[in-house]
């Protein structure tokens, strides 16, 4: 059973203040429309929605930027982009914000990253993706590695989101762990299937359930499972440590030579898991860069994403919110 006394917890939310934590990974902006459906359209089975609201949130990798933000840190988002209307909507979104462009890339030809969802009296209608999966340009990769090498001295933590829209490449992956090691920057990982191996020598190595099992072929749903699954990827990786995320299973904490711990959802009733996995990662990395242990970042990333959870819609963690709940418990 993990605790975190009230004096600590102070300390630790003391120190989330203007960590810098730069996000590299896939950018993307996520849109609501809101409406209404009284009838059937005439020009196909299908209903009509008639639109009282149309909003925007950032996704993916800028999910992450706005939870470090909402956290007290100072992200510096690192990505793509595409010369069109979206691309212009997402800086605005950053200068509304205050959080740095600097790391923003436009590729031409490529299309901003959007995921428009269409909602009509609480029902989720139809969701609409505008995106591409290919690779970024091996100049962009470049341009990456030189922005990073340009600010090294002001990141104290880089987290690598990774969505497979093409932003991390195996190229890019491989060259941002060896400069992280090379400057002594802790570096942590929320992979998806592509690539998923090349994530070797991470501080945190930080997978969901459903992608453990893709890329080891099996099924987790015992303890020995579990083991079985966090232990092969501590092998094959060689990352500090191996965070399995289990949904309603909680958290499942893999370091070398050490019995893994498990830790509790702390979501007391889920209406939205969207974001969760942006939050948690979000929270532990600027946990481990304000001075935390493994474990005190994993609880803390857990009460987060239990209260993000409750909430319907892509939302950030807001840092009160996450150290009083934590306090009360």
């Amino acid at each position: 059973m993990i605790k975190i006394e009230h004096k600590r917890l102070k300390e630790l939310k003391k120190g989330f203040k203007d960590k810098r934590i730069a996000i590299i990974g896939d950018m993307m902006l996520d849109c609501y429309i809101m409406g209404e459906t009284k009838r059937i359209s005439p020009e196909a089975p299908v209903p009509v929605v008639e639109v009282y609201d149309e909003f925007y949130r950032f996704g993916g990798a800028a999910n992450c930027a706005n939870n470090i933000l909402h956290l007290t840190g100072d992200p510096f988002p690192i990505g793509v982009i595409g010369n069109d209307g979206e691309g212009i909507r997402f800086i605005d979104i950053l200068q509304e914000l205050k959080i740095s462009n600097r790391g923003i890339i436009h590729e031409p030809n490529r299309p901003t990253t959007i995921k428009t969802r269409v909602i009509a009296a609480n029902q989720h209608v139809v969701r609409i993706d505008k995106e591409t999966k290919a690779d970024i340009s091996a100049e962009n990769v470049r341009k990456i590695l030189s922005i990073l090498e340009e600010h090294k001295k002001s990141i104290d933590a880089i987290i690598l989101q990774d969505y497979n829209k093409g932003v991390m490449t195996a190229p890019l992956i491989e060259s941002v762990i060896e400069f992280a090691r090379k400057n002594n920057i802790l570096i942590t990982v929320d992979p998806k299937f592509n690539n998923f191996f090349s994530y070797k020598g991470v501080t945190v190595f930080k997978p969901n359930r459903k992608e453990a099992e893709d890329v080891l072929g099996i099924k987790i749903k015992t303890d020995d499972d579990v083991k079985f699954a966090g232990e092969k990827l501590l092998h094959e990786l060689k990352s500090d440590y191996v965070l399995l995320t289990l949904g309603e299973g909680g958290i499942a904490v893999f370091e070398k030579g050490k019995e893994h711990k498990r830790m509790p959802t702390k979501a007391r009733k889920v209406a939205d898991v969207s974001g969760a996995g942006d939050t948690v990662i979000s929270t532990l990395t600027i946990a481990l860069a304000a001075g935390a242990n493994i474990y005190e970042a994993c609880y803390l990333a857990n009460y987060a994403a239990g209260i993000v959870c409750e909430e319907v819609g892509i939302i950030p963690i807001e840092i009160d919110k996450l150290f009083d709940t934590v306090g009360n418990h």
